[in-house]
């Protein structure tokens, strides 16, 4: 495996539409010039965008999480240009850009270390080859304060590795239960 450079990542989201909406280069600050959480195009990798959309874990209906027999109750929606995660708890969001992965790419997905110093953490997430759609992200408030995450800014660096050869049986030939989602996706079983 080799980790794709910046050239590569700004020519497969060009030519094969990997990355929508694409951004070539690291943003920093806002149009008012007020600085941002960077996001955009890096080195090896790509800052992805939180959108405005959030799912706020909550226990007012005592339910049990399960993956398996997941209720959607466990979480209250949110739309704004910031969302609080009480403490010890956590929220679900969603990216702004739209993935599409080739054949014999899989990435890693980390969260940015701005949130991180803060104590906020963002699941390692995968995305296989020949998965698309909006990433569904978890974000976890580990400190006893609430806090706060910035919409429409960095949240999490995907990094891009590309096999030697293509892989045999990608996500999309499996039928993933992800493939092509939109908007924040609860667990399937």
């Amino acid at each position: 495996m080799s980790v794709l450079s910046d050239q590569e990542i700004r020519r497969l989201a060009r030519e094969h539409r990997m990355i929508e909406p694409f951004v070539e280069a690291q943003v920093k600050a806002n149009a008012a010039g007020e600085p941002v959480v960077s996001y955009g195009l890096s080195s090896y990798g790509y800052d992805l965008r939180v959108a405005r959309e959030f799912k706020v874990f909550t226990n007012v209906f005592n339910t049990v999480v399960d993956p398996k027999h997941f209720d959607p109750r466990s979480f209250v929606d949110l739309v704004g240009d910031t969302c609080i995660v009480p403490p010890n708890s956590f929220a679900l969001a969603r990216s702004v850009e739209y993935f599409r992965i080739p054949r014999d790419v899989i990435t890693v997905c980390l969260g940015k270390s701005t949130y991180a110093r803060c104590g906020i953490i963002v699941n390692v997430t995968p995305l296989e080859p020949e998965w698309e759609g909006h990433v569904t992200l978890e974000i976890s408030n580990t400190t006893p304060l609430p806090a706060r995450i910035h919409a429409e800014e960095g949240l999490a660096q995907v990094l891009f590795l590309r096999g030697h050869t293509p892989c045999e049986r990608s996500y999309a030939d499996r039928r993933g239960k992800y493939q092509g989602q939109t908007g924040i996706t609860l667990p399937r079983s």
